[in-house]
C-alpha cells in the first residue's frame, strides 16, 4: 500500500497541473531551492535566504507576524459572525444577544474576534514603537514606514468602525462623540462626519456604512498593504539588523 500511495504521489508531481503551479522541485544545488522560493505563488512573497541574526527573537520580538496573526484570526472568525448579523438598525442588537444565548459558542467566537481586536491594536504600536526605536525607518525604508502608518491608521479605522456593530447604548454613544469630535476638524470637519455618518446623527445609514468599511473596504485595504508591507522587507534587503546591518 505504501508503495502504490508513493508511486500516485510521483505520478501526480509529474503532471502538468502540478508542474503549472509549482514550476520547479527541490534539488540538491542552492539554485533548485531558491527556485523553489521564487517560483511558488506564496512563496514568492519571501526571501530565499535570511541572515541568521535576522530570526533571532530579540531583533523584533515577533511583532510584525503576531500582528499578522491576530489579523488572519479577525479574518476567520469575522466571516462567521456576518452569517449571524443584520446591519439593520432594528435587528443588530437582537443578533448580538442571540449570539450571546442562542447560537452555539457564539459568545466565544465573538469575545474571541473582539479580544483579537484589542490584541492587533496593542501589537501594532509596539511594532511601530520597535521599529522606530530601532530607526529601521531610515532609507531605503522609508516608503515601507509610510506603508506602515497607513496599516496603523487602518487598525485603528477598523477597531472603530466595528465598535458601532453591536448596536447598544455603549456603542451608540462612544460613536457619536467620535463623530463630534471629527465634526470639530477644521473646514471639512461637518463634510466628514456626514460622509461618515450618512446624515447629521447616528442611525441606520452610519451602521450600514459602519458595517461595510468594516467588513469589505478596510480589510481590502489591509490585506493589500499588508502584501507591500512584506514585498518592501523583501526589496529593501531584509528585516534591518542595525547600522552596519550585518
Amino acid at each position: 500500500m505504501a508503495d502504490v500511495s508513493k508511486a500516485t504521489v510521483q505520478d501526480l508531481c509529474h503532471t502538468r497541473v502540478w508542474r503549472s503551479i509549482f514550476r520547479s522541485g527541490a534539488g540538491p544545488s542552492d539554485l533548485h531551492s531558491a527556485l523553489v522560493i521564487q517560483q511558488n505563488l506564496f512563496l514568492h512573497l519571501f526571501p530565499t535566504k535570511v541572515r541568521r541574526r535576522a530570526l533571532e527573537f530579540g531583533l523584533t520580538w515577533y511583532l510584525g507576524i503576531l500582528t499578522f496573526g491576530a489579523f488572519v484570526v479577525l479574518v476567520l472568525t469575522g466571516i462567521p459572525l456576518m452569517l449571524y448579523y443584520h446591519p439593520s438598525a432594528p435587528q443588530a442588537y437582537a443578533d448580538m444577544k442571540d449570539l450571546q444565548f442562542v447560537v452555539t459558542g457564539g459568545m466565544f467566537l465573538r469575545n474571541l474576534h473582539r479580544w483579537s481586536a484589542h490584541a492587533m491594536v496593542i501589537l501594532v504600536f509596539a511594532h511601530m514603537f520597535r521599529v522606530f526605536y530601532r530607526g529601521a525607518f531610515r532609507p531605503p525604508r522609508e516608503f515601507n514606514w509610510v506603508v506602515g502608518v497607513i496599516l496603523l491608521v487602518t487598525t485603528l479605522l477598523l477597531s472603530y468602525t466595528g465598535y458601532l456593530l453591536p448596536w447598544d447604548q455603549l456603542s451608540f454613544w462612544a460613536v457619536t462623540v467620535g463623530s463630534s469630535l471629527a465634526a470639530a476638524t477644521p473646514f471639512v470637519g461637518n463634510k466628514i462626519r456626514f460622509l461618515l455618518l450618512g446624515g447629521n446623527f447616528v442611525g441606520a445609514n452610519a451602521l450600514l456604512r459602519f458595517y461595510v468599511l468594516h467588513c469589505i473596504v478596510l480589510p481590502l485595504g489591509a490585506v493589500m498593504f499588508i502584501a507591500i508591507h512584506f514585498w518592501r522587507i523583501r526589496k529593501d534587503g531584509g528585516l534591518y539588523l542595525g547600522e552596519d546591518e550585518s
